[in-house]
C-alpha cells in the first residue's frame, strides 16, 4: 500500500510542477498572476470554486464528528453547500461581482471595498484582517497536510511539511492564479473520482444504498442518546456557516473576479453544484456510515475514552479498503491531498495579495503590469508559504485561537460590505466600516462568550449581524459621490 501510494504522491507531484512552469510562461502581469487575466472558463472555474471550498477538514474533521453526532442530519450541510455556498453564490454573486470590479479596476477584496466606497483606509484595515486571519487558516491546512502525510506515507512530520512547502511553492509562486486554477482542475477530477469511489464501495459492502440508510439511522438512535443529540439551532447554524458563509469569503470570490465573461456563469453554477454535491454528499455519508461500520466499543477513542472524530473517517477507510481495494485507497488519498492544495494555494495567493496588492505602496506601478510587480507577488507568496511552515511547525497558542476565528472573522467583517453593496447604491462608506468593525467584534466577543464548541452560532451571528448594522448606519450617514456610483454600477 504505501509503495503505490508513494508513486501515485510523486506522479501527482511531478504533474502540479509541470503546470506551474507552463504557468510561468502564461504569466506576465499582475493582473495575470493573481486573477490569470480574467480569462477562465465555465469548467476550470467552476472546479477551482469547488476545489478551494472543500479541503481535508471535511473528509477527516467534519466528516467524522458530524457524522458520528448528526447522523443523516450531516446530509442538510452538503445540501445547503452545493445549493446556497455553490450554485446561489454563482447566480446571485458572480455577474454583479465580475462587472463591477472591471469597473472599478480592482482585483481584491480589500481593493473593491476601497474603491466602491471611496474609502482610502478602509483597504489597509480589510488586508490586515486577511493577513491576520487567513494566514493562520493557511497554517492549519499544512498541519493538516503534514499529519496526513505521517499517518499514511510514514513520513515525519517536520519532512512532511517542508515537502508541501516545496511543490505548494513551485506551482504558486511561478504560474500563480493560471497554474492553480489548472491544478484545481485535475485535483478536482480526482476529488470528483476519489469521493465517487469511496461511498460506492462502502455502500456495496454494507449491502445497498436503502439498505445501509436504514441501518445507519437505526444506529445512530442507540450510539447517540436524543439528549446527546445536536438541536435544530446547532444544525441551523453549521448549514448557514458553511454555505452562505462562502459568500464573504475573499479566497472564494476571488473565482468570480477572474472569470473570462458572463456568459460562463450559468454553466459553472451548474458545474459547481454538481461538485458540490458529490463531494459533500460523500464525504458527510462516510462520516454516518461509521454508524454501520463501528459500535460503541470499536469507534476509535482516546486514552480518556473520549471518540477520536478526527480517526473516525480514516480508520474506516484503512480498515474497509483491503486487498484489491488498496489501489482505491490510494486514489482516496490522493483526494483527501487534492482538496488540501488546492484550498491552501488559494489561502496563500489571497493572503500575499493582501500585501503585494492591499498594502504594497507603489500601487500605480502594479496596475501598470511591469515586472516587478510580479517579483513582489511571487516573493510575497514564497515568504507567506515559509511563515505558514513556521506557524504549523511549532503551534504558538495564539495562533492556534486564530485558526478557530478565522472562518467567522472574515466573512463576518466582508460579507455584508460586498454583497449589499453589489445590489445598493444606498450603502455609505460609514456603513461599510461599520459593518466590517461589528462582523469582527461579534465573532471574537461571541467565540469566547460561548466557547469553541459553539463557535458555528458565533460565525453565523457574526455573518448576519452586519445585514442590519450597515442599512441601518446608511440611513444616518452620506452617501459616496454620485459619479463613483455611477462608474460602479455601469452597464448593472
Amino acid at each position: 500500500m504505501i509503495q503505490i501510494s508513494i508513486v501515485f504522491l510523486a506522479a501527482f507531484l511531478a504533474l502540479m510542477t509541470g503546470v506551474g512552469i507552463w504557468g510561468m510562461r502564461k504569466t506576465k502581469t499582475l493582473g495575470d498572476f493573481f486573477l490569470g487575466g480574467r480569462s477562465m472558463g465555465p469548467w476550470v472555474s467552476a472546479v477551482a470554486y469547488g476545489t478551494s471550498y472543500f479541503s481535508a477538514v471535511i473528509f477527516i474533521g467534519f466528516a467524522g464528528a458530524q457524522g458520528w453526532q448528526f447522523g443523516l442530519n450531516a446530509l442538510w450541510i452538503a445540501l445547503g453547500n452545493a445549493l446556497i455556498g455553490s450554485c446561489a453564490a454563482w447566480l446571485v454573486l458572480a455577474r454583479r461581482t465580475r462587472r463591477m470590479t472591471q469597473n472599478l479596476d480592482a482585483m481584491t477584496m480589500p481593493e473593491f471595498l476601497q474603491e466602491r466606497y471611496g474609502a482610502k483606509h478602509l483597504k489597509p484595515v480589510a488586508a490586515s484582517v486577511i493577513f491576520f486571519f487567513l494566514l493562520p487558516y493557511s497554517a492549519s491546512v499544512f498541519k493538516g497536510l503534514g499529519h496526513l502525510f505521517e499517518a499514511v506515507f510514514h513520513i515525519p512530520y517536520d519532512a512532511a511539511l517542508l515537502i508541501m512547502i516545496a511543490f505548494t511553492g513551485i506551482y504558486l509562486i511561478l504560474g500563480g492564479y493560471f497554474a492553480i486554477a489548472i491544478t484545481d482542475f485535475i485535483q478536482g477530477i480526482i476529488m470528483f473520482c476519489g469521493a465517487a469511489a469511496m461511498i460506492a464501495v462502502l455502500t456495496g459492502q454494507g449491502g445497498g444504498l436503502a439498505a445501509m440508510l436504514g441501518k445507519t439511522l437505526e444506529n445512530y438512535q442507540v450510539h447517540v442518546p436524543p439528549s446527546a443529540q445536536p438541536s435544530l439551532i446547532t444544525v441551523l447554524s453549521l448549514v448557514f456557516m458553511t454555505s452562505f458563509g462562502t459568500w464573504g469569503l475573499p479566497q472564494m470570490t476571488q473565482k468570480f473576479y477572474a472569470i473570462k465573461n458572463e456568459a460562463v456563469i450559468s454553466r459553472a453554477a451548474a458545474v459547481t453544484t454538481v461538485f458540490a454535491l458529490m463531494i459533500g454528499v460523500s464525504a458527510y455519508l462516510t462520516g454516518a456510515y461509521a454508524h454501520v461500520f463501528f459500535d460503541l466499543t470499536t469507534v476509535p477513542r482516546g486514552e480518556s475514552g473520549a471518540i477520536l472524530y478526527d480517526s473516525i473517517v480514516p480508520t474506516l477507510l484503512t480498515d474497509r479498503f483491503t486487498g484489491n481495494l488498496q489501489l482505491l485507497l490510494a486514489l482516496i488519498l490522493l483526494l483527501v491531498l487534492s482538496a488540501s492544495m488546492s484550498t491552501l494555494s488559494s489561502l496563500v495567493l489571497v493572503s500575499s495579495s493582501s500585501v503585494a496588492i492591499d498594502l504594497y505602496p507603489s500601487r500605480i506601478e502594479a496596475k501598470t503590469g511591469k515586472d516587478r510587480s510580479v517579483a513582489m507577488m511571487r516573493l510575497l507568496s514564497a515568504l507567506f508559504i515559509i511563515v505558514s511552515y513556521f506557524i504549523s511547525r511549532f503551534q504558538f497558542g495564539f495562533i492556534v485561537t486564530l485558526m478557530s476565528l478565522s472562518w467567522g472573522v472574515v466573512s463576518g467583517a466582508f460579507a455584508a460590505p460586498y454583497i449589499l453593496g453589489l445590489y445598493s447604491r444606498g450603502i455609505t462608506k460609514a456603513a461599510a466600516y461599520s459593518g466590517l468593525i461589528s462582523g469582527l467584534a461579534v465573532e471574537i466577543i461571541l467565540f469566547f462568550v460561548l466557547g469553541a464548541a459553539r463557535s458555528p452560532l458565533a460565525a453565523s451571528l457574526a455573518i448576519l449581524v452586519p445585514f442590519i448594522v450597515v442599512p441601518l448606519v446608511s440611513r444616518f450617514t452620506a452617501l459616496p459621490d454620485k459619479a463613483l456610483l455611477d462608474k460602479a454600477f455601469e452597464g448593472i
